[in-house]
């Protein structure tokens, strides 16, 4: 069995991360809605459900449409993968290209449909953080980052106070950081130049990202080592 390289992982998780951040700012620049950060969202909910009836529901929909996407879709990878700690045997690259598939689709609806391309971008967002929530006894989450700072703070309080950590857990929450920062940069300047195919060029990301990572797989055969080595 080959080990997966923390190298590896945190390349992984800044792609992802990128990724879900460049979808999630840029429905929040065209819709006012977070497609990724469900603390928000119910936060959100709990607020406009004090006022319904007496404002704009449509903000209020929008979040909770968005919730249960995200919910679904972390159903979802629990029903096709089965256990959250990450193994490269499992199928992440068909995953990965059938959400963005699935992007591909939600732009299609963004016009007529805005509160169903809301919806399905928060599955794939919720199918995406829970592809892989564990590896080696770090928390993985490529959607949000409260958690991964909160696993920052943990590791350096534990290194500082003379504990053996592992460099890699304390360089996979800052890189990670960078990368959702950046995706957010560069989707920003994707909407605000009026580039209503920012949606498309997601969808076609993470369709190559699937495709690539399957070729990688399957070209290696890094997947089949681990499957035998169990």
């Amino acid at each position: 069995m080959h080990p997966i390289a923390p190298s590896k992982i945190v390349v992984g998780g800044c792609l992802l991360a990128f990724s879900a951040s460049f979808l999630n700012t840029g429905f929040l620049l065209s819709t006012g809605t977070s497609v990724s950060h469900l603390t928000g969202d119910i936060a959100r909910i709990g607020s406009g459900l004090s006022s319904f009836g007496e404002s704009d529901e449509l903000p209020t929909v929008r979040v909770t449409v968005a919730t249960l996407g995200f919910i679904l879709g972390a159903v979802i990878s629990g029903f096709l993968l089965h256990h959250p700690a990450l193994e490269l045997r499992k199928p992440y690259g068909r995953i990965l290209a059938a959400l963005g598939l699935c992007i591909i689709a939600a732009h299609g609806f963004y016009l007529r449909l805005p509160i169903l391309s809301i919806g399905i971008a928060g599955a794939v967002c919720g199918a995406q953080n829970a592809l892989a929530s564990r590896y080696r006894g770090v928390v993985l989450r490529t959607t949000h980052l409260t958690g991964l700072f909160t696993d920052l703070g943990i590791h350096l309080g534990m290194k500082l106070r003379g504990h053996r950590v592992e460099s890699w857990k304390l360089w996979i929450p800052v890189f990670i950081t960078f990368s959702f920062m950046a995706g957010a940069v560069v989707s920003s300047i994707f909407v605000m130049r009026d580039q209503s195919d920012w949606m498309l060029a997601a969808g076609v990301g993470y369709l190559i990202g699937g495709i690539v990572l399957s070729l990688y797989k399957r070209i290696t055969g890094i997947g089949e080592d681990v499957d035998h080595g169990q």
